[in-house]
């Protein structure tokens, strides 16, 4: 996206190129328009009524009264009203309390005003036969966007900043266009002046408690002093950061179809193909993860995404909460990511069962298998596989759930331990506590499955025969 126009070429012939090459409504469609009452939006109405033949589209205006500015804000709904009339395009107005709606939801006043004007856009849209609704984002706009995201540290996708066609995540189906992004807030007052337009000033755009504002009329002068062209090294950096997200998306969707899988509203990831990933990969995995549980990406920020990488390597059992009610449970070789309490473990183990050795034994959600190899280096174990001394476990095992007063000496101890505080220690979740198969012996415990096995029949220099024992879920 570029502000630089080619020579001769009227801001209205900008516009039409932009939008036939990055924005295109459908022919035949027609397009709800954002007319807040400002230059910007005012500019875009014009400019789209003038171009609608060319892209063969109908319009309609949509205002919405934010009533946050008494009597400014009745005067803006009049001038829109009498815009729309001369103009000959219909138009939907109505008021919101966006105070009530911001102390209901415990956000800032600038995000409830956002949250309530799309929520309006998205109902006008769908009550007049809308799927795109076009806004007037300007080229300063996307500036202020991209340091907003900066400062956030939103990560790569945020420096992306404002793009000509995005998905409005509340509203399935609903498009937002931007016609204006490569065009300067000063061109648009510009255009308002030469065409008689008189469009309202938004008083509030003057206060320095929001954070745009500050960047604005703050930031922004200070960041020339440093660098003249500033403006442009954003834009630039945001079409790379573009690029290379889109490269990143595509190849994190493979990767995602690789890793993860959907069962009973939960998105399982298997550990193992997840830790292979490079960091940007495992980013990208997570993200669309949350993205497909939510429905959007809206409430995600890179310091979630963050937290979830850093739990990666936790211990089994561990869990992390994320927005919108989700949560992320590390198991012994996956990881679940849903809605309230994860319960995709297998279940508990009613009775206590043998284990066939060497063999295969099938288990209530679980798939073990034994061998016994000579006295060799042992192979490397994971949560879910341990080799011992066959002659000091025997042969006669079995697998049980946890009991009252069981004792097990940990790999590393010297003295044993009793198995509940072990779980504890281990921060093993009590509903999970129940669901550890416990591998026993007639004299002992010999491994809490996911953990650590006994010590005492750990493999040693002496041994003459290693046994393997491998859980897998099933």
């Amino acid at each position: 996206m570029t502000a630089t126009a080619k020579r001769g070429e009227t801001l209205e012939e900008r516009v039409l190129g932009f939008i036939r090459e990055h924005c295109p409504p459908a022919p035949g469609s027609r397009l709800l328009v954002a007319v807040s009452g400002g230059p910007d939006s005012v500019c875009l109405l014009h400019i789209l009524t003038r171009l609608r033949e060319a892209l063969g589209i109908e319009l309609h205006a949509a205002h919405l009264d934010h009533q946050l500015r008494g009597a400014e804000s009745e005067s803006d709904a009049q001038y829109v009203a009498s815009l729309t009339q001369s103009l000959g395009i219909p138009l939907t107005m109505k008021s919101r309390q966006v105070r009530a709606y911001r102390a209901r939801k415990g956000i800032s006043l600038e995000e409830a005003a956002r949250e309530v004007r799309y929520d309006f856009l998205a109902q006008t849209a769908k009550a007049v036969g809308a799927v795109e609704v076009a806004v007037g984002h300007t080229r300063d706009d996307n500036i202020e966007t991209i340091l907003m995201h900066l400062i956030r540290g939103s990560g790569l996708r945020g420096l992306q900043g404002l793009r000509p066609r995005t998905e409005w995540p509340a509203a399935s189906g609903l498009t937002i266009i931007r016609p204006l992004l490569s065009i300067s807030r000063e061109e648009t007052q510009g255009y308002c002046r030469e065409h008689g337009l008189s469009p309202r000033l938004d008083s509030s755009n003057l206060s320095l408690s929001p954070l745009r504002n500050r960047i604005r009329l703050k930031l922004m002068p200070r960041l020339k002093d440093y660098n003249p062209r500033i403006a442009e090294a954003l834009l630039r950096t945001a079409r790379l950061a573009a690029d290379d997200t889109a490269f990143l998306e595509a190849a994190g969707e493979h990767a995602w179809k690789e890793t993860a899988r959907l069962k009973e509203g939960v998105i399982i990831l298997d550990k193992e193909r997840l830790l292979e990933l490079t960091p940007a990969l495992k980013r990208q995995v997570l993200r669309k993860t949350l993205g497909k549980l939510s429905g959007s990406l809206k409430d995600i920020e890179a310091r979630h995404i963050e937290a979830m990488m850093n739990a990666l390597n936790k211990p089994a059992g561990r869990s992390l909460n994320l927005p919108d009610g989700l949560a992320m449970t590390i198991e012994y070789d996956r990881y679940l990511v849903g809605k309230g309490p994860l319960t995709l473990a297998p279940p508990p183990l009613e009775t206590e069962l043998p284990l066939n050795i060497p063999g295969e034994t099938r288990l209530p959600g679980w798939q073990v298998s034994a061998s016994v190899t000579g006295p060799q280096p042992a192979e490397d174990a994971d949560d879910l596989s341990a080799c011992f001394d066959l002659d000091k476990t025997g042969e006669r095992l079995s697998v049980r759930k946890r009991r009252p007063g069981d004792r097990f000496q940990p790999l590393g101890m010297s003295q044993p331990k009793r198995l509940n505080r072990f779980m504890i220690d281990e921060k093993v979740p009590r509903r999970l506590r129940e669901r550890v198969p416990v591998v026993c012996s007639p004299e002992q415990i010999v491994w809490v499955v996911g953990s650590r096995i006994d010590d005492r029949v750990k493999v040693t220099g002496e041994t003459r025969r290693v046994l393997r024992i491998t859980f897998e879920k099933v």
